[in-house]
Protein backbone atom coordinates (compact mmCIF):
# COMPACT_ATOMS: atom_id res chain seq x y z
CA UNK A 1 0.00 0.00 0.00
CA UNK A 2 2.77 2.45 0.89
CA UNK A 3 4.42 1.77 -2.46
CA UNK A 4 1.18 2.60 -4.30
CA UNK A 5 0.81 5.88 -2.38
CA UNK A 6 4.42 6.79 -3.13
CA UNK A 7 3.89 6.02 -6.84
CA UNK A 8 0.84 8.30 -6.97
CA UNK A 9 2.69 11.10 -5.15
CA UNK A 10 5.70 10.84 -7.51
CA UNK A 11 3.49 11.01 -10.59
CA UNK A 12 1.54 13.98 -9.29
CA UNK A 13 4.71 15.83 -8.26
CA UNK A 14 6.26 15.25 -11.68
CA UNK A 15 3.12 16.53 -13.41
CA UNK A 16 2.99 19.65 -11.25
CA UNK A 17 6.74 20.41 -11.36
CA UNK A 18 7.01 19.91 -15.12
CA UNK A 19 3.79 21.79 -15.84
CA UNK A 20 2.42 18.91 -17.92
CA UNK A 21 -1.16 18.87 -19.16
CA UNK A 22 -1.56 15.14 -18.60
CA UNK A 23 -1.66 13.04 -15.46
CA UNK A 24 -1.15 9.28 -15.57
CA UNK A 25 -2.34 7.44 -12.48
CA UNK A 26 -2.87 4.14 -14.25
CA UNK A 27 -1.81 0.89 -12.58
CA UNK A 28 -1.56 2.48 -9.12
CA UNK A 29 -3.85 0.06 -7.23
CA UNK A 30 -6.32 2.86 -6.49
CA UNK A 31 -9.76 1.93 -5.14
CA UNK A 32 -10.92 5.57 -5.17
CA UNK A 33 -9.57 8.91 -6.31
CA UNK A 34 -7.47 10.12 -3.36
CA UNK A 35 -8.67 13.33 -1.66
CA UNK A 36 -5.00 14.26 -1.20
CA UNK A 37 -4.69 14.62 -4.96
CA UNK A 38 -7.24 17.43 -4.96
CA UNK A 39 -5.13 19.26 -2.37
CA UNK A 40 -1.79 18.60 -4.08
CA UNK A 41 -3.07 19.77 -7.46
CA UNK A 42 -5.33 22.59 -6.30
CA UNK A 43 -3.45 25.21 -8.31
CA UNK A 44 -3.08 23.30 -11.57
CA UNK A 45 -6.12 21.09 -12.16
CA UNK A 46 -7.34 23.57 -14.77
CA UNK A 47 -4.19 22.75 -16.80
CA UNK A 48 -4.88 19.00 -16.89
CA UNK A 49 -6.38 18.01 -20.23
CA UNK A 50 -5.64 14.27 -20.20
CA UNK A 51 -6.11 11.98 -17.22
CA UNK A 52 -5.61 8.24 -17.04
CA UNK A 53 -6.90 6.19 -14.13
CA UNK A 54 -6.75 2.97 -16.14
CA UNK A 55 -6.23 -0.45 -14.61
CA UNK A 56 -6.94 0.39 -11.01
CA UNK A 57 -9.74 -0.93 -8.79
CA UNK A 58 -11.83 2.24 -8.67
CA UNK A 59 -15.42 1.51 -7.67
CA UNK A 60 -16.81 5.05 -7.87
CA UNK A 61 -15.86 8.62 -8.67
CA UNK A 62 -17.33 11.56 -6.81
CA UNK A 63 -18.96 14.59 -8.32
CA UNK A 64 -16.03 16.52 -6.84
CA UNK A 65 -13.71 14.73 -9.26
CA UNK A 66 -15.56 16.10 -12.29
CA UNK A 67 -16.01 19.53 -10.69
CA UNK A 68 -12.24 19.71 -10.09
CA UNK A 69 -10.93 18.53 -13.47
CA UNK A 70 -13.15 20.82 -15.52
CA UNK A 71 -10.78 21.18 -18.48
CA UNK A 72 -10.39 17.48 -19.26
CA UNK A 73 -10.44 16.56 -22.93
CA UNK A 74 -9.51 12.89 -22.52
CA UNK A 75 -10.41 10.61 -19.62
CA UNK A 76 -9.28 7.00 -19.46
CA UNK A 77 -11.12 4.92 -16.85
CA UNK A 78 -10.73 1.51 -18.49
CA UNK A 79 -10.03 -1.56 -16.40
CA UNK A 80 -11.73 -0.47 -13.17
CA UNK A 81 -14.88 -1.69 -11.41
CA UNK A 82 -17.17 1.28 -12.00
CA UNK A 83 -20.89 0.54 -11.97
CA UNK A 84 -22.08 4.14 -12.45
CA UNK A 85 -20.83 7.65 -13.09
CA UNK A 86 -21.94 10.69 -11.08
CA UNK A 87 -24.32 13.24 -12.59
CA UNK A 88 -21.46 15.77 -12.71
CA UNK A 89 -19.90 13.93 -15.67
CA UNK A 90 -22.50 15.61 -17.87
CA UNK A 91 -20.98 19.00 -17.05
CA UNK A 92 -17.62 18.19 -18.70
CA UNK A 93 -17.95 20.69 -21.52
CA UNK A 94 -14.47 20.09 -23.01
CA UNK A 95 -14.43 16.29 -22.91
CA UNK A 96 -13.73 14.76 -26.33
CA UNK A 97 -12.91 11.17 -25.39
CA UNK A 98 -13.89 8.85 -22.54
CA UNK A 99 -12.78 5.26 -22.21
CA UNK A 100 -14.95 3.22 -19.85
CA UNK A 101 -14.10 -0.20 -21.27
CA UNK A 102 -13.60 -3.19 -18.98
CA UNK A 103 -15.72 -1.89 -16.10
CA UNK A 104 -18.95 -3.19 -14.53
CA UNK A 105 -21.45 -0.80 -16.10
CA UNK A 106 -24.86 -2.36 -16.70
CA UNK A 107 -26.58 0.77 -17.98
CA UNK A 108 -25.36 3.31 -20.51
CA UNK A 109 -24.30 6.45 -18.57
CA UNK A 110 -26.93 8.79 -20.02
CA UNK A 111 -25.30 11.97 -18.71
CA UNK A 112 -22.58 11.39 -21.33
CA UNK A 113 -25.15 12.49 -23.90
CA UNK A 114 -25.16 15.96 -22.33
CA UNK A 115 -21.53 16.52 -23.38
CA UNK A 116 -21.78 18.21 -26.77
CA UNK A 117 -18.01 18.01 -27.41
CA UNK A 118 -17.82 14.23 -26.89
CA UNK A 119 -16.53 12.45 -30.00
CA UNK A 120 -15.37 9.07 -28.70
CA UNK A 121 -17.03 6.78 -26.15
CA UNK A 122 -15.66 3.34 -25.41
CA UNK A 123 -17.82 1.03 -23.32
CA UNK A 124 -16.29 -2.20 -24.58
CA UNK A 125 -16.49 -5.22 -22.24
CA UNK A 126 -19.11 -4.00 -19.77
CA UNK A 127 -22.51 -5.51 -18.95
CA UNK A 128 -24.72 -3.14 -20.96
CA UNK A 129 -27.83 -4.69 -22.52
CA UNK A 130 -29.49 -1.67 -24.10
CA UNK A 131 -28.51 1.64 -25.69
CA UNK A 132 -30.43 4.94 -25.94
CA UNK A 133 -29.78 5.00 -29.68
CA UNK A 134 -32.22 7.76 -30.54
CA UNK A 135 -30.57 10.11 -28.05
CA UNK A 136 -27.10 9.00 -29.11
CA UNK A 137 -27.89 9.84 -32.71
CA UNK A 138 -28.57 13.43 -31.60
CA UNK A 139 -25.10 13.92 -30.12
CA UNK A 140 -23.57 16.56 -32.40
CA UNK A 141 -19.90 15.52 -32.18
CA UNK A 142 -20.09 11.78 -31.58
CA UNK A 143 -17.99 9.88 -34.13
CA UNK A 144 -17.28 6.58 -32.41
CA UNK A 145 -19.26 4.51 -29.93
CA UNK A 146 -17.56 1.24 -29.05
CA UNK A 147 -19.84 -1.22 -27.25
CA UNK A 148 -18.23 -4.45 -28.39
CA UNK A 149 -18.37 -7.41 -26.02
CA UNK A 150 -21.48 -6.26 -24.17
CA UNK A 151 -24.56 -8.46 -23.84
CA UNK A 152 -26.64 -6.10 -26.01
CA UNK A 153 -30.17 -7.07 -26.90
CA UNK A 154 -30.55 -8.15 -30.53
CA UNK A 155 -32.34 -4.89 -31.36
CA UNK A 156 -29.67 -2.71 -29.75
CA UNK A 157 -26.85 -4.64 -31.41
CA UNK A 158 -28.51 -4.38 -34.82
CA UNK A 159 -29.25 -0.68 -34.52
CA UNK A 160 -25.76 -0.03 -33.09
CA UNK A 161 -24.27 -1.58 -36.21
CA UNK A 162 -26.45 0.64 -38.40
CA UNK A 163 -25.54 3.64 -36.24
CA UNK A 164 -21.84 2.93 -36.77
CA UNK A 165 -22.36 2.76 -40.54
CA UNK A 166 -24.17 6.12 -40.56
CA UNK A 167 -21.39 7.89 -38.69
Amino acid sequence: MAEAVARVARRINATVEEGRDSLDLSDCSLVSFPDGVFKMMRSCTHNIHTLSLANNQIKALSGKFFQTFTQLRELDLRGNVLTTLPEAVGDMEHLVSINLSKNKLEVFPERLMDISSLQYISLEENHITDLPLEKLSLMPSLKTLDVRSNPLSADAASVHYQFALLR
